[in-house]
């Protein structure tokens, strides 16, 4: 049976996190427009640098708990790297969706809002309760990808 634009979307992300260099979680996102991919994101370090699979991961190493402290970590979130390639490559987002395996933190989702996007679709939860509240308040429509039910919740 030929999935849905949702289902099609979340489905890619199982890919793209693939390439995630972070010992915690793998994280993808993907940002649509128009139904087209503008751009992919996975988490990890920048360009250049050494990935935590191969000096550790720091944010353990110091007990810090996910979803506190993101600026005591080496790697950028999906969201952060799918928006810097549009960037790069010059690509405007405005207006687009983005599908993300995991619900943005609250830096991402200022990114998010920021950018333009309008809509967020994600599947797995992210202790960040400041994230959505701002996202809500911003009028980005944000929902939770329902695989099983092959639905979307809206929050």
């Amino acid at each position: 049976m030929r999935p849905d634009w949702d289902e099609y979307f979340m489905s890619l992300l199982e890919v793209i996190k693939t390439r995630s260099t972070c010992l915690r979680r793998q994280v993808a996102a993907v940002i649509v427009k128009d139904k087209r991919i503008i751009a992919t994101g996975y988490n990890g370090a920048p360009k250049g640098v050494f990935h935590c699979e191969h000096v550790g991961c720091l944010r353990d190493k110091l007990k810090i708990p996910s979803g506190e402290r993101h600026e005591l970590c080496r790697g950028i979130h999906a969201e952060q790297n799918a928006i810097i390639q549009a960037s790069v490559y010059g690509v405007s987002i405005e207006g687009a969706d983005i599908y993300i395996t995991h619900s943005p933190c609250i830096l991402c989702s200022k990114m998010l809002i920021n950018a333009g996007i309008k809509r967020i679709v994600y599947k797995g939860d992210y202790p960040d309760k400041l994230a959505l509240d701002m996202l809500g308040e911003a009028g980005v429509t944000v929902v939770k990808y329902d695989k099983k039910d092959n639905n979307v919740l809206e929050n």
